[in-house]
Formats: structure tokens, sequence, C-alpha cells
């Protein structure tokens, strides 16, 4: 599954950098798929849709920083526990029970953002 960021969060830009999927955004800040990943153009999301990896998407939180479960892969294939939860001082990165994915299915996620 992916992780979450939860409203207990005091934006201390720990998480950001840690990581690898660049996954994680600021408050307010829009995303693209392509956001130093190796998509590019028209792809096909590991869900079946389609989207232009291009363009900008709203910010899923306008208050703390937020993870986008598309990108999360939970770290799998770059380390063995998510690093935002393990830098995270206030343990507000936590498994979000709405985006549950097998161990196969992140790291084929992995594989589809960095084109290996």
């Amino acid at each position: 599954m992916a992780i979450i960021i939860t409203d207990e969060c005091i934006n201390c830009d720990a998480c950001i950098v840690e990581c690898p999927n660049n996954a994680i955004y600021e408050p307010d800040q829009e995303w693209a798929y392509a956001d130093e990943t190796e998509l590019s153009g028209m792809v096909t999301l590991p869900n079946g849709d389609e989207v232009d990896a291009d363009a900008m998407n709203e910010p899923i939180s306008d208050e703390f920083y937020f993870i986008v479960p598309d990108k999360c892969t939970e770290c799998k294939g770059f380390h063995d526990e998510p690093q935002c939860a393990s830098v995270c001082p206030v343990d507000c990165c936590i498994p979000d029970e709405n985006h549950v994915e097998t161990e196969e299915a992140l790291l084929k996620k992995k594989a589809w953002l960095h084109a290996e």
C-alpha cells in the first residue's frame, strides 16, 4: 500500500528529500507524474488509466505535505522500509488503507516510474 501523511504533519521538510520516487510534495503544490521520474507524454498508469505525465495536477493537500499514491512504492526496490516514515519526527507517515498494494505491484510501479 502507499503511505499517507496525516494532518499531524508539522511541515518540517524531512521526508521530501528521502523519497526516491519524488512522490512527496509541499502543501498546495501542483504535481506531475513526470516530476523526477522517467515518465513523459501520454502514459498508461498501472491501473490502466491513460494520463499526460507532464500535465500538472491539483495539490492533494493545501495544509500539509502529501504523498501521491500513484507514485509511492513504499520505497520497495530502494530501501527496506519507507524512508518518509523512518525520518518523520511526529510519526505522521502511515500506511494508506485506501491504497493497498502487494509487494509485486509496488515493484512493478517502481519499474514503471523509472523505466527499468
